[in-house]
């Protein structure tokens, strides 16, 4: 790592310059032809420069030598400076430790082009052999390696990495009406496609399931509408988490005006459920996305959100930690080597709790088990809605039949207070992408929950 020459000087209060390099591959597979083969080199250097209240920020593209280093530490604070034209602010203390230390993943040598095109190829082969009935396949494998080197005026001096690799198995056949439905599994794992296991004979289980549940879908049934007893399947419950109440609990997000803002030490769900978005370690073992320090150089803690039901505490920066009267948590996160960090989730859960998963569907006379969702949106008052791509009635407290492609929506904050069990399992999934500003690779996890909620349908 180069000398970065982040020595404060009068004229700044705080300095911090980030070295970022960014490597991802994308590599798309349908019905057995290779559409997509990308893959890119990103490398660029940063600073960020608080001086009189202000931020000041700058970066250029390349590898980072002292004369970039010098360039971008110069305009940095020049653009701190500058702002001071919009009229005087109190200097902030900017709280939190420097952090030494150096992380990284070591995984499997990566896989070749040809090699990545063989293990795509094998798995279009499996499914074209084994279920002859299913229209189209399609198959995306992508993973990408973020090393970040970081230094402080403060005195710290880190190096962080994040490797994540990814698989999405989509299977398409048609309703009993000749309408188009398909079905996605996603797989995620730390390292790169080399580090995920894909070969047919270790995937057949979920893709055989995967198979079972499209067939399902070929003679769903629509859902009927309105508030509805629901059991969230993990992958909705860590959807839910993210979506509707991690984004109001991120800093940033409460000064802007979340309703958060206001309701901390108060009851916001069940006593039944604890949320935690997750620094870098859980029961032991490594988190999806480990961050051990962040991307102004501040220690990352887990910071415990909803505990019991109570609402108590958020993620931060430097900054909106000394702004809100709370500790940090090193939740400051840059995407791209020119992207500027922000307030991010990085591991975020709601916690097991004691339910088996069977005993919550066998309680419920008449309700729906959702299972799967595409894609969500929320905002600040935690209001969100989700797709959801599979979902099955439960009536008398069996499962019956598929239903067809709806929405589930509603308060978090009001379909967590409803919650009445919570499962005992955990589902991870580190696949996706959030976005705020800058997409950030982030995961989430959970239990199953059962709550009310409202279902589009009939």
């Amino acid at each position: 790592m180069p000398q970065t020459g982040t020595t404060a000087t009068a004229a700044t209060d705080y300095l911090e310059t980030r070295r970022h390099e960014l490597r991802k591959m994308r590599m798309l597979m349908i019905d057995g032809n290779l559409t997509t083969n990308l893959r890119s080199l990103e490398a660029g250097v940063s600073a960020r420069a608080h001086h009189g209240g202000y931020w000041g920020f700058s970066s250029v593209p390349g590898a980072g030598g002292p004369e970039q280093v010098a360039q971008v530490v110069h305009q940095a604070r020049s653009n701190a400076q500058a702002m001071g034209r919009f009229g005087n602010r109190s200097t902030l203390a900017l709280p939190g430790e420097s952090y030494l230390g150096q992380h990284s993943f070591k995984g499997k040598a990566e896989l070749t082009p040809a090699e990545c095109n063989e293990r795509l190829q094998a798995l279009h082969s499996f499914c074209k052999q084994h279920y002859p009935d299913v229209r189209s396949t399609r198959f995306l494998l992508s993973d990408e390696h973020h090393s970040k080197w970081l230094t402080t005026s403060r005195g710290g001096d880190s190096l962080s990495s994040i490797q994540r690799g990814l698989c999405y198995i989509t299977l398409m056949s048609n309703a009993d009406d000749g309408s188009p439905i398909e079905l996605s599994h996603p797989l995620s794992w730390k390292g790169s496609a080399a580090d995920g296991d894909l070969s047919p004979e270790h995937l057949a289980p979920q893709i055989d399931q995967l198979y079972q549940h499209l067939q399902a879908k070929r003679h769903a049934v629509p859902a009927r509408g309105g508030m509805q007893t629901v059991v969230l399947a993990p992958a909705l419950a860590g959807m839910l988490a993210h979506e509707a109440m991690g984004h109001p609990c991120e800093g940033d997000i409460v000064l802007g005006g979340a309703v958060t803002a206001g309701l901390l030490g108060q009851r916001v769900a069940s006593e039944l459920v604890s949320m935690v978005d997750i620094a870098h370690t859980w029961k032991g073992q490594e988190a999806m996305m480990p961050v051990y320090v962040d991307d102004e150089g501040t220690p990352a803690r887990d910071a415990v959100l909803i505990d019991k039901g109570i609402l108590s505490g958020f993620m931060h920066s430097r900054e909106t930690a000394e702004r809100l009267g709370q500790a940090p948590t090193g939740s400051a996160r840059a995407y791209a080597p020119g992207d500027e960090p922000l307030v991010r989730m990085r591991n975020t859960v709601i916690l097991p709790g004691t339910s088996k998963l069977q005993d919550m569907i066998a309680g419920v006379d008449e309700g729906y088990l959702l299972a799967k969702t595409g894609n969500g949106q929320a905002d600040s008052t935690t209001e969100f809605m989700f797709s959801v791509t599979l979902a099955y009635e439960i009536k008398n407290g069996k499962l019956g039949k598929a239903i067809r492609d709806t929405t589930v929506s509603g308060s978090a904050i009001r379909v967590l207070q409803s919650v009445d069990a919570v499962s005992d399992d955990m589902h991870w999934e580190g696949g996706g992408y959030c976005g705020k500003k800058q997409v950030m690779v982030v995961s989430m996890g959970g239990p199953a929950l059962r709550a009310r909620a409202h279902m589009g349908g009939q």
